[in-house]
């Protein structure tokens, strides 16, 4: 058995996105009696709605309201859609400059070796020079949880091996079959100060 077609309910249409608003109000959208015009092309001052739409459209630009809150809205004579995209690539590039601490993780037993140790803290170090925080942590298996002091021994030796480049945020603490201690860049601590 065939279902008949499903009909729109209203002038709802699943299948037809509504048009996306406008960040800013352009052309014809803005509807005060007089405007402040700023930019490159023009002269600066408060201009009638109509005489600024003129202006626009001789420029073959569109006319866009920058800053509404004003009194009276400056807005800009330019090409709508060439300011939405240096827009989107000025907050691109300063989305890309913010750069996030991560926290990376560094994994020890009670019995890690010399070697290993000093393999870890060479990553460590890296880390933190990157201005990455570093959380060191042992893991104990089994019965090892018996040799907590190696643990909290691992983790201080590694955060003296570690003290020039770092700092840490704490005194080793257990948690469940993990001893832990968090480890923060020296360098970035210093600039807070200063």
């Amino acid at each position: 058995m065939a279902f008949p077609p499903r009909q729109p309910r209203g002038n709802f249409n699943p299948r037809f996105k509504k048009e996306q608003q406008q960040e800013h109000r352009t052309n014809n959208m803005i509807r005060v009696p007089q405007v402040r015009l700023v930019g490159d092309n023009v002269e600066v001052g408060v201009y009638s709605i109509q005489e600024a739409m003129k202006m626009a459209q001789e420029q073959q630009l569109d006319l866009v309201e920058i800053s509404p809150q004003a009194d009276p809205p400056v807005c800009k004579i330019i090409d709508y859609n060439k300011f939405l995209y240096e827009k989107k690539k000025k907050e691109k590039e300063m989305k890309s400059k913010s750069k996030t601490a991560e926290v990376k993780e560094i994994r020890f037993t009670p019995g890690t070796d010399d070697h290993d140790f000093d393999f870890k803290a060479r990553h460590a170090e890296s880390f933190l020079k990157e201005g990455n925080k570093v959380k060191a942590y042992v893991q104990f298996k089994g019965r090892a949880i018996m040799f907590k002091e190696r643990g909290e021994l691992v983790l201080l030796k590694f955060a003296e091996r570690l003290a020039e480049v770092g700092q840490p945020e704490g005194l080793p603490k257990l948690e469940g079959k993990r001893m832990l201690m968090i480890i923060s860049p020296k360098g970035k601590q210093k600039k807070k100060e200063g």
